[in-house]
């Protein structure tokens, strides 16, 4: 048999059946996790308005047509389902969780695939914090039902039972690339900060800087050379607060409007999951979208619609918390498969 071979070939699919049971056993703990922990299990529609509206996220377009020729529309497959659950938090709904499928285009390599699972849940009248605990514990839950010790991937080990380390970004990059992030930011919280201050950090570091380079890009050169790589060594890190230029949907701190009360969890090398306290100005969020397409058009070309149904929900959400982990990549991290499509019953071809 000649080029790749195909996943349902016996011996290599033999091969992840190990994984597969795994997978399984996995995701029934996740609804045992939130069942016994009073949360309502949500399914919401794959097509949007809005896909999801990161720059640098790749949606996959659709068309889609009424019955009876009573009209036809763009829409698109969703990179998260996180604006219809915040539309059912807006509706009343207090603990909710979904294992979602989502689409995200131009992404594959041995940590993405096209198409994959993602577990999101949110609380109303919680802040970040809980989520920390909330995900701590459920992470150590499903890694105990498969009977692991370590979450592996490659040749690094963390052991999820012991006390994760939590920093903050303005310590880590102190810690690790040796200068004051705040000192690169203005005083007032800007969505696009001017990069002067932290081209020169970077270039006393040795990162090569181009004239185009906003501050975003600059700051992810840093963390991807200096930060990254020490995080989730020995156990898995939580890393929060965020500077306000990389907030998404997350709210501002009260005590620091320049930062945002955002989290995410490293594991083994392996970013695992990304969290907020959910940002309820309707006003701030519209403006935060309208930058993030401007950004997108002027990068790609192309810039999605604003849902303006979401942006209502937003004004009626109460205060609330919500987490988004990657389901593939946490099989991955239990089971030591070495890449996603290990763990994936039928990968994309």
């Amino acid at each position: 048999m000649k080029g790749k071979i195909p996943f349902w070939y016996p011996s290599d699919y033999q091969n992840k059946m190990v994984f597969l049971k795994q997978r399984m056993l996995i995701i029934s703990e996740i609804r045992n996790f939130f069942s016994r922990n009073d949360f309502l299990e949500v399914e919401t529609p794959i097509l949007q308005i809005s896909p999801g509206l990161e720059p640098h996220l790749k949606a996959f377009k659709t068309e889609i047509y009424e019955p009876f020729e009573t009209g036809n529309r763009d829409l698109y497959l969703h990179t998260s389902p996180e604006f219809t659950m915040k539309k059912l938090l807006a509706a009343g709904l207090p603990k909710i969780f979904q294992i979602a499928r989502v689409f995200r285009n131009e992404e594959r390599s041995k940590y993405h695939h096209p198409e994959f699972d993602m577990l999101e849940w949110y609380r109303a009248n919680d802040d970040y914090r809980i989520l920390m605990e909330d995900t701590i514990n459920l992470v150590r839950s499903c890694t105990k039902v498969c009977k692991k010790e370590f979450l592996k991937s490659g040749d690094r080990f963390c052991n999820p039972f012991e006390n994760w380390e939590k920093i903050s970004v303005v310590e880590a990059i102190k810690k690790y690339a040796g200068f004051d992030l705040l000192d690169t930011l203005p005083k007032e919280p800007s969505l696009e900060p001017s990069p002067e201050k932290l081209a020169i950090e970077a270039e006393n570091l040795g990162i090569r800087i181009n004239s185009e380079d906003r501050w975003d890009d600059i700051y992810f050169r840093i963390a991807y050379e200096f930060v990254e790589p020490n995080l989730g060594k020995k156990v898995p890190t939580i890393l929060y607060d965020y500077p306000v230029c990389m907030a998404a949907l997350s709210r501002k701190k009260s005590s620091d409007p320049r930062l945002a009360e955002r989290f995410e969890v490293y594991a083994a090398g392996i970013e695992l999951a990304n969290a907020f306290s959910e940002l309820t100005d309707a006003d701030e969020q519209r403006q935060r979208f309208i930058h993030d397409m401007d950004l997108k058009e002027k990068l790609y070309g192309e810039r999605y619609p604003i849902d303006d149904d979401f942006i209502a929900a937003v004004s009626k959400m109460p205060k609330a918390t919500g987490i988004a982990i990657g389901v593939d990549r946490l099989v991955m991290l239990i089971t030591g498969a070495e890449k996603i499509d290990d763990v994936l019953w039928a990968p994309v071809q």
